[in-house]
């Protein structure tokens, strides 16, 4: 057993309600993405309403926002996961669904084994990454870092934010 997962936030700005026609296909798709996720090698955790999925969980305060979170072995787990079958498909079609956006809507970090991260601390760590760039607190696919020692060095970048 490892001590830390990686988790992973992703937000999307919708360009229309969910239950327009505009969304059907997203919809549509949801539960067996999420079958799909739910029986990948590496997956841990998955955020999800007593509906199945997250599209009821508020964040930031936004209701044109919709939230995916999760929780993986590591990040070769996760890039299986997104590049390959159903979700990679529905991830080319994702200009159909959700507005283009300048700032980040994803981030990952390392959590301690075990730890389910809420959507407050979700919020937080994309926070960070808007307005540092990547760090160990909150990276990116492109520009990860490794799970040791992440404690310590998330430490360091909440002194250095007091700072700034």
């Amino acid at each position: 057993m490892t001590a830390y997962e990686l988790a992973q936030v992703n937000i999307a700005r919708l360009k229309a309600p969910l239950d327009t026609p505009l969304l059907k296909d997203f919809v549509d798709n949801l539960d067996p993405v999420n079958a799909d996720a739910d029986a990948a090698d590496g997956f841990v955790w998955r955020l999800q309403s007593d509906d199945g999925d997250a599209t009821a969980i508020s964040v930031f305060g936004d209701p044109w926002l919709i939230i995916n979170m999760s929780v993986w072995r590591d990040q070769d787990a996760l890039t299986a996961f997104m590049y390959r079958g159903r979700h990679r498909e529905m991830l080319s079609r994702r200009r159909e669904w959700f507005e283009r956006v300048e700032e980040a809507m994803t981030t990952l970090w390392w959590v301690p084994a075990g730890h389910r991260p809420s959507v407050a601390e979700a919020e937080n760590r994309l926070l960070r990454l808007r307005a540092h760039g990547p760090t160990p607190y909150a990276f990116t696919l492109r520009t990860s870092f490794p799970p040791g020692a992440a404690g310590e060095r998330q430490g360091a970048d909440r002194s250095a934010t007091s700072r700034a």
